[in-house]
């Protein structure tokens, strides 16, 4: 088994994007039509963890060799055999956000970060190659 290895950083060209236009917006709401400054200030404080992020510029990932699944996010990190692995889903969350979970031969679920997950289709493909099996949830609130 070839190992495969997927690594990102809270410091992206696409949370900076974000966070401009929020702020932009914001701004322009403020000063255009009068928003109310409190609001403006709730919105603008759920804009602090995306800049938290873009700051620090966390490293977050997963790999996967011949001994089994391993990942980091920030100072969180874990690691599973693959002898313990039963299979791997995917949701798809109501936000197309995907969480990915290993469930072990135990029936229990050990989520992985999901800042620390590669992109569904090619996490998906990457665990198929290696003959690992994979169920797909698209839009479920449970799970």
């Amino acid at each position: 088994m070839t190992p495969y290895s997927f690594e990102t950083s809270g410091r992206n060209r696409k949370t900076l994007v974000a966070l401009v236009v929020v702020w932009a917006l914001i701004i322009t709401a403020v000063l255009t039509i009068d928003a109310s400054l409190w609001l403006a200030g709730l919105i603008g404080l759920c804009t602090l963890p995306a800049a938290y992020d873009l700051i620090v510029g966390r490293r977050s990932g997963v790999a996967l060799d011949t001994d089994g699944l391993r990942w980091f996010a920030g100072k969180r990190t874990g690691e599973i055999t693959w002898d313990k692995i039963s299979h791997m889903r995917l949701d798809t969350r109501l936000d197309f956000s995907v969480r990915a979970s290993a469930v072990l031969v135990s029936g229990r679920k050990v989520r992985l970060p999901l800042e620390a997950t590669p992109q569904a289709d090619t996490f998906e493909e990457v665990l198929k190659e290696r003959d690992i099996k994979v169920e797909r949830h698209h839009f479920s609130l449970l799970g």
